[in-house]
């Protein structure tokens, strides 16, 4: 059985994905900062690592389908730690749009019931781009 609790191990996952993401914002907007982008990539994978266990993880990111996501994931951390930033982001962008790409239809249920911009998602020609992907299973 999954459980959807909220212990410390998820909340501190949560964290370290958190700031995964403003690191490597932040080294965006410092003109491509490798130390902070690297510092973003090692807090984002740890962070999912840590949110929804090592093992799932594990079978998460070796899993036959997401294969070519993961290698250019990999591939684009490697060239960000030898100093090609701008195109270590590029293929770690492409990655994370096929590594997670299965999480579309979800995100997109959480963008319609927000109550301020969520008018914007529910609009005909948005809803209508979503609900192509709605009947897909989440990857996890």
């Amino acid at each position: 059985m999954v459980s959807f609790e909220m212990n410390d191990r998820k909340k501190i996952g949560l964290g370290l994905t958190g700031f995964g993401v403003l690191f490597s914002f932040i080294g965006i907007i410092f003109f491509f900062d490798k130390g902070l982008i690297a510092m973003g990539n090692i807090l984002f994978v740890s962070g999912v690592a840590l949110t929804i266990g090592l093992k799932p993880s594990m079978q998460f990111f070796m899993k036959r389908s997401n294969y070519k996501g993961t290698m250019s994931f990999g591939a684009g951390f490697f060239l960000v730690v030898i100093g090609w930033p701008i195109i270590g982001m590029i293929l770690e962008a492409y990655g994370f749009v096929v590594l997670f790409s299965g999480f579309w239809p979800t995100l997109a249920v959480f963008l319609q019931k927000i109550p301020i911009v969520g008018w914007l998602f529910q609009q005909p020609f948005v809803r209508s781009f979503f609900d192509r992907y709605r009947g897909k299973r989440v990857p996890v």
